[in-house]
């Protein structure tokens, strides 16, 4: 994580210095929560990201990064690419983005659900995630709040994990079908975000398990999440709901591009999303190259975890709007890092 290391510094200072009148200060350890080497095979990042799963690809008119992470995302590859089969996807995508514009390619991948971007198209002069109001402030909250997190992976679960090690009581809430996938792709990182959590298990299809997840949340007055918008709608617990049944909420949404009406169900993981933000290193021929693995995770978990802390202090009834692509894109400016 050295490439990131003076902005991921100064969310860890900012987060040291609420959390000092929150419950106990707490100084992050950047190198057991920020770096995940030691769990994974990991490459040296070039055109592919450390992980293998993201690529620059170049388009007709600049470049895009699109991550292939799950496998529903190269089963999507043929109708977005508008070719019936394909030996390699990487081989197919590569020829066929180069008489393409890169933001046609990216606004196919957001209809049809993919995670792709383009190069630098996301701007921010700061890391710091918004807080948007949603509810009315309540009185502010110290270290005995109580926190649903519904959370996977890095970046929610990071956040999560530094409210608990600040004094906040965590109780990380799964799917019974759908568990997160770090418990079985990186258990000792998964262990380091989690371990000083509670653990809740629900099967989310069963209506009197939502509504006790609903409960849950009402009472303890945070919630972290990572999901789109539209997975609480299909649950029943859309934010306006809870906000309704506790004003003073404080919705932790951790995404791709951010809560806004034309971004909230766009996908986005680390890779992809550092590249959005223009966290990427250009080379002397002009092309982009990745700088870390997934960077953009790290540096939006902390600056989820700073945002909360301040949402406490101010009373809540605010969303923590909390976006890789967005932070990726601070930290590229507070880095000096050039544009596309």
């Amino acid at each position: 994580m050295r490439e990131v290391a003076a902005p991921l510094a100064k969310l860890a200072q900012q987060f040291a210095e609420l959390s000092a009148g929150f419950g106990r200060r707490v100084e992050p350890d950047l190198a057991a929560l920020a770096d995940r080497s030691a769990d994974l095979a990991l490459e040296p990042p070039g055109l592919r990201s450390p992980n293998g799963k993201c690529r620059l690809i170049e388009a007709a008119d600049g470049w895009l990064a699109v991550n292939l992470a799950r496998p529903e995302d190269v089963d999507l590859l043929p109708a977005w690419l508008g070719s019936a089969t394909f030996e390699d996807p990487w081989v197919e995508l590569t020829a066929r983005a180069r008489f393409r514009s890169w933001r046609d390619l990216v606004e196919g991948a957001r209809l049809l659900g993919l995670p792709a971007a383009g190069v630098g198209e996301v701007a921010a002069q700061t890391m710091d995630a918004d807080l948007a109001p949603a509810g009315a402030a309540g009185a502010p909250k110290g270290a005995d709040v109580q926190v649903v997190d519904l959370s996977t992976l890095w970046a929610g679960p990071l956040c999560g994990g530094l409210l608990a090690a600040a004094g906040a009581r965590v109780t990380k809430v799964e799917d019974a079908r759908r568990r997160d996938p770090g418990r079985t792709s990186t258990p000792d990182f998964y262990r380091r975000l989690n371990g000083a959590k509670a653990e809740l298990e629900l099967d989310f299809r069963d209506p009197a398990a939502r509504a006790r997840l609903r409960d849950r949340i009402l009472q303890a007055g945070v919630v972290v999440t990572s999901a789109r918008r539209r997975a609480f709608e299909q649950l029943d617990l859309a934010p306006e709901t809870l906000f309704a049944g506790r004003p003073d909420l404080i919705w932790v949404a951790v995404s791709g591009y951010g809560w806004g009406e034309t971004t909230a169900d766009r996908v986005g993981f680390g890779d992809d999303a550092a590249a959005a933000g223009g966290l990427v290193r250009w080379t002397t021929e002009g092309a982009p190259n990745f700088l870390g693995d997934a960077l953009a995770d790290p540096l939006t978990g902390m600056a989820a975890a700073v945002a909360t802390l301040r949402a406490l202090a101010q009373g809540g009834g605010v969303i923590v709007d909390a976006a890789l692509a967005r932070t990726a894109a601070g930290a590229a400016a507070d880095l000096g890092l050039r544009g596309a």
